[in-house]
């Protein structure tokens, strides 16, 4: 393996925590196994992606019951992993780019979306390094379960927040979606204790309890990064049917959404 592929370090250091990323190096082959260290997103990933579709379809007033409801919307994906969201936002007929800090997830995303035919523009970086180059901004973020592994939150979250279109004309502005871990006792007991110890659905680690973020801090830093904070909603998994659902209870997991708004 070359020096490249495992040099996150090398990346700028807001967004890249190079203990988080070398413990995701480790898991990036098994992002495709649903029984896999990646089993809570695949078993999230259902109710967190008709939640996305319904919030970016209300916000563009699109469709969301249409065969491909986010045609001609342009989508960023960031920390995008082994591709588990960027493939069914492209099947919404989204155009997809993901982005991630670590190469062996980039590799695991590309080959399994040549495999089942989908065009995906996958992008080895950082967010930061996609604002200096002056990316042209796109209409939905999704910043999801990454934030509580960066380095620095808060210009993390004013990064991504650049990325989002600004409104004009009548174009409504992009919108952005954060999906994170609050920091309550509660959290910690299910999201590290339950998931990483007694079921071990995650390996040791993975979660960092001071790292989590409480729903009143993302709601500043996305106000702060030009963003008006729409709706904080809590995600909350039944541990008997493995079934998640969306409710008000934000004790956990939680997603916030975001419309950008002009600079002040």
């Amino acid at each position: 393996m070359s020096h490249n592929e495992d040099a996150p370090e090398n990346l700028s250091s807001v967004s890249v925590d190079p203990a988080e990323m070398a413990s995701f190096s480790r898991m990036a082959a098994d992002w495709w196994n649903p029984s896999g260290p990646f089993k809570p997103l695949h078993i999230m990933n259902g109710a967190r992606l008709n939640l996305i579709k319904e919030a970016v379809c209300t916000h563009f007033g699109l469709d969301p019951n249409a065969d491909k409801p986010l045609t001609g919307l342009r989508v960023l994906d960031i920390g995008c992993g082994g591709g588990l969201l960027c493939e069914p936002m492209t099947r919404l007929g989204a155009q997809v780019t993901g982005v991630d800090a670590l190469e062996r997830n980039l590799k695991t995303a590309k080959t399994h979306a040549e495999q089942v035919g989908l065009d995906i523009d996958y992008r080895h970086g950082t967010i930061e390094q996609m604002v200096t180059q002056e990316e042209p901004p796109f209409d939905v973020v999704l910043n999801m379960e990454v934030i509580e592994h960066v380095a620095n939150p808060p210009e993390f979250m004013a990064d991504c927040a650049a990325m989002a279109l600004e409104p004009e004309g009548g174009h409504p502005g992009g919108i952005m979606l954060c999906s994170t871990i609050n920091r309550t006792l509660k959290a910690f007991a299910f999201a590290i204790v339950g998931a990483e110890y007694v079921l071990r659905w995650l390996p040791r680690g993975t979660h960092q309890f001071a790292k989590f973020v409480k729903p009143a801090e993302l709601h500043r830093w996305m106000t702060d990064a030009n963003l008006r904070v729409t709706e904080q909603i809590g995600m909350n998994l039944n541990p008997l049917t493995n079934v998640w659902t969306t409710s008000g209870d934000k004790s956990i997991n939680y997603v916030t959404i975001g419309s950008k708004i002009n600079p002040r």
